[in-house]
Parts: structure tokens; C-alpha cells; sequence
């Protein structure tokens, strides 16, 4: 399996800077676009590693994610083929990479979505979808 980054973005795209960021915009169109933004910055996940074993059920469309943990930290590989997926699961693993089982289990997931404005403003289904992301990295990292 390739080796992961230490955090899909390098250290300087965190959870606390995506709130930050996403804060001092105006609207939730400007907070789309950057979303997106963060959805080009996540690293491509090599195409060997797309299979159906590692696809994330519940997700309209086509999710796919790898971890591994190393000296007790989680690293994760993901992607999508929507833009705004991939962007959601940028913000997701800003939250998750690199972090501890404890840390993951313990992170109030609910609270940086609502800080992030994203659930209000998502589709349904990409909103469940975003939920079984979070829930199969839970699952995996327990």
C-alpha cells in the first residue's frame, strides 16, 4: 500500500484553519466554492486503491477510503469522483488524520459541521453520505 502523507494537505490545512477560513466568508456560495477548493488540494488516492472493498457504503456517489495506523496515529487515503465530495472529505480528514483511536472517538465531529455551517446547506443525501464517511472512519479507527 502507498505510503500516506501525514495529513492530506501538509500541516498547514487543519481542522481549526478550515473553520477559520470558512468563518470570514460571506454566504454559503463562497463557502461552497472553498470547500471545492479543499477538494483539489486532497491529494489523488492511487487507482490501485480504488476497489469495492473499500468503498464507503451509503455515500451517493462513489467514496472510497484507506487507513493504516502507524505508532498509534491514523492515516488516511480518500477520494471521490464529485468535487464537493471530495471536499467534504477534505474537511473530514483535516479533522481525523494523523490523530490517535482516542483522539478520533473522542473528536465532537457534530460540533465542527455545525461551526462549519455545512449540514444546514447540504442535500440529504450528501449529508447522509458525509455521516457514513464519518462513520465508517469511526468504525475503523475503534
Amino acid at each position: 500500500m502507498s505510503d500516506y502523507p501525514q495529513s492530506p494537505f501538509g500541516s498547514e490545512i487543519t481542522a481549526d484553519h478550515i473553520a477559520d477560513t470558512l468563518s470570514q466568508l460571506k454566504g454559503w456560495e463562497e463557502r461552497y466554492r472553498q470547500v471545492i477548493m479543499l477538494g483539489k488540494k486532497l491529494p489523488a488516492m492511487p487507482e490501485e486503491l480504488k476497489s469495492e472493498q473499500v468503498k464507503v457504503a451509503g455515500c451517493e456517489s462513489q467514496v472510497w477510503l484507506v487507513c493504516r495506523q502507524v505508532d498509534e496515529q491514523w492515516h488516511f487515503c480518500a477520494d471521490s469522483d464529485a468535487r464537493i465530495v471530495r471536499g467534504l472529505i477534505a474537511i473530514v480528514l483535516a479533522a481525523y488524520q494523523g490523530k490517535s483511536g482516542k483522539d478520533i472517538q473522542a473528536f465532537d465531529i457534530d460540533s465542527y459541521f455545525e461551526q462549519l455551517g455545512l449540514i444546514a446547506h447540504l442535500s440529504p443525501s450528501r449529508g447522509n453520505g458525509l455521516k457514513a464517511i464519518v462513520e465508517q472512519i469511526r468504525q475503523l479507527t475503534s
